[in-house]
């Protein structure tokens, strides 16, 4: 008798006598204890027993994940929503291989319009809503932002410097030169003339262009009947380039006030969803995502998929126009509704204004899916092409480039870039900050060396079996024979002998298309001046430099504006001020005696013996 683990079918049949009706979520797990799928259920006892048989329905990727399935784990939940907001969220943490993913989930710009001071500012914010102020959004990218704030700049003269800079200004600035600042920091508006202006952009950006627009013309033609002419012509200014920001939009859809838009093209096992934001009746951008399929899920799925990891953390809009119906949209819509704590509705339109919205954005996901196609066939060459080079046995998969930056050894960090099929995964991508004391300032063995033991301590730590896709199939190091044999022998004490390595060394006059391979106990070889392969080697490492020396810089930006005030435990943002105002700077808080300290308004006398502490014990 075989004492062989069940799996497939039988493994799922033997969990039906443990499992009840409730609602909850369910995961298939492979031999390793691997996640297979996620799913949820309003039964879970009736889903589980629909996989504990073979059907006809069962499509060739269910049927795969079931003869993989070695074991399941369940987690009952007090309703059907509750198990769906649960089931995306496990599968944007636990990526199993046969679920939809979504790969990009970066957060969306807002424009803020701040609340906390007598001439409010308006300026790009991301991130948590915690500043006071009025939130508009969102927008599809920092460059969509960008642009709206520079045409509202041009029409409603606010500014965008920070309070401190507010505050200590004798002179305007150059935008007030300009004319996209209206000089509130010297008093060249009036503080009522100026929140008018402020309502005036908030009135915009909520849509109400209308009005804006008749206020201005009016004003217009009253300064022209009184003969200001210098002051209409500013205004008929204004009026040209709030008419630019509404012709830049494109699409300004009069019958939809607030919508995404999501349109769903799959081709060749491949998709694209297209998002458009339609926010207070205007266009406010678009941006385009490749979900991971799940080895072949249709359409309904991987836009139901698409759809519950988009909005885990995002407020959904009052309205989402789709391009295809998704699987239980009804639940979709009531978790939607639940989280955004106001009714959500959810429509694939058929006629109008809305189809024509749906169409477009289509067209979109068409046209750049066969852009993104074209482009990863290209990519695979060049990854054929590097493999042949590199005398590797199969394609890589995933290419890791490691480079350092730094200025005499200060501030120094190393950097690392992920390629692929798809080109760069900058998701993936890693900066080191370079810890080690005992280094010789600007050892770059050593800084190497440093980066490559902490990025393969912590595979072996996070990954040691290689099963999910984050180790490299192949290292591209800056540097020449000296290198390769420093990280070969990193490599080899933590027993990782088989990934293929290579050294790229400038070569002859450090030149461009003069660069020399280096490979452990072989002679350096150099490729074809004009070889595709090596412009793409040139790609890689460049940005592999790019991100290394912009790594640096902003290491560098912090350092210079520390204040060793930061450091003190009970000094605040208030109570810095209070030391700043009192001794005019940092090292003169550092040179003060303990008497001094206390004198200083809301410095009590154990923090100014911590403050005097902070700075007598590292003299």
């Amino acid at each position: 008798m075989s004492d062989a683990p069940l799996t497939g079918h039988a493994c799922i049949h033997s969990y039906l006598k443990t499992l009840d009706s409730s609602p909850g979520v369910y995961r298939m797990l492979g031999d390793k204890q691997e996640v297979l799928y996620v799913g949820k259920a309003r039964n879970l006892k009736a889903r589980v027993s629909s996989y504990s048989r073979p059907s006809p329905q069962h499509s060739p990727r269910i049927a795969r994940m079931i003869s993989e399935t070695a074991s399941m784990m369940f987690l009952t939940t007090k309703t059907e929503t509750e198990a769906l907001l649960l089931e995306q969220n496990l599968i944007k943490q636990l990526k199993p291989r046969y679920n939809v993913l979504l790969r990009d989930d970066k957060s969306f710009p807002n424009i803020l319009v701040t609340k906390d001071h007598g001439y409010p500012m308006i300026r790009k914010h991301r991130g948590a809503k915690s500043e006071k102020g009025s939130y508009y959004g969102p927008f599809a990218s920092a460059g969509a932002v960008n642009r709206t704030l520079s045409q509202l700049q041009k029409v409603f003269l606010l500014r965008n410097c920070s309070d401190s800079m507010f505050e200590g200004r004798t002179r305007p600035c150059l935008l007030y030169q300009i004319k996209r600042c209206s000089g509130p920091c010297v008093g060249h508006i009036s503080e009522a003339d100026y929140a008018a202006s402020v309502k005036d952009a908030e009135d915009f950006l909520q849509g109400r262009t209308t009005r804006v627009q008749s206020q201005l013309a009016k004003e217009m033609e009253t300064a022209s009947a009184e003969m200001e002419f210098e002051r209409a012509a500013a205004l008929r200014d204004r009026i040209r380039a709030l008419t630019h920001v509404q012709g830049s939009q494109g699409i300004n859809p009069a019958g939809v006030a607030e919508a995404d838009v999501i349109s769903l093209h799959v081709e060749g096992g491949q998709a694209c969803v297209q998002v458009f934001f339609i926010r207070a009746n205007q266009n406010w951008g678009n941006r385009d995502y490749y979900p991971k399929t799940g080895s072949g899920a249709e359409p309904a799925e991987i836009l139901a998929g698409f759809i519950g990891q988009f909005y885990e953390n995002k407020e959904p809009p009052r309205m989402l126009l789709l391009s295809d119906d998704i699987e239980e949209s009804e639940l979709m819509e009531e978790a939607l509704s639940q989280k955004a704590g106001r009714k959500v509705q959810i429509l694939v339109p058929q006629r109008g204004e809305k189809k024509d919205l749906v169409a477009g954005a289509l067209r979109n996901a068409r046209e750049s899916l066969a852009r993104k196609m074209s482009e990863t066939a290209t990519q695979g060459k060049l990854l054929d092409g590097l493999a042949e080079a590199f005398g590797m046995d199969t394609r890589p998969e995933r290419i890791e480039v490691y480079d350092n930056s730094h200025i005499m050894g200060t501030n120094a960090v190393g950097a690392m870039i992920v390629a692929g099929p798809e080109g760069f995964l900058k998701s993936q991508y890693r900066k080191f900050n370079i810890r080690g004391d005992e280094l010789t300032p600007g050892d770059d063995f050593g800084m190497m060396k440093e980066v490559l033991k902490r990025r393969f301590k912590r595979l072996l730590k996070e990954d040691p079996e290689r099963e999910k896709g984050m180790w490299p199939d192949l290292l591209l190091i800056d540097g020449g024979a000296g290198q390769v044999s420093a990280v070969r022998q990193i490599m080899s004490e933590m027993g990782v002998d088989d990934i293929t390595m290579v050294g790229v060394a400038k070569g002859v006059d450090r030149d461009h298309g003069k660069e020399e391979f280096h490979r452990t106990g072989q002679r350096p070889f150099a490729l074809r001046h004009n070889d595709p392969v090596l412009y793409f080697v040139q790609r890689l490492r460049d940005e592999a430099h790019r991100f290394a020396i912009g790594t640096h810089r902003a290491k560098r930006a912090k350092s210079m504006g520390a204040n060793p005030l930061d450091e003190i435990a009970g000094v605040g943002a208030t109570r810095k001020r209070a030391l700043l105002a009192h001794f005019g700077s940092a090292k003169a808080v550092g040179r003060a005696s303990l008497s001094d300290l206390k004198a200083v308004e809301g410095i009590n006398a154990g923090l100014a013996e911590k403050i005097y502490d902070h700075f007598h014990e590292r003299g």
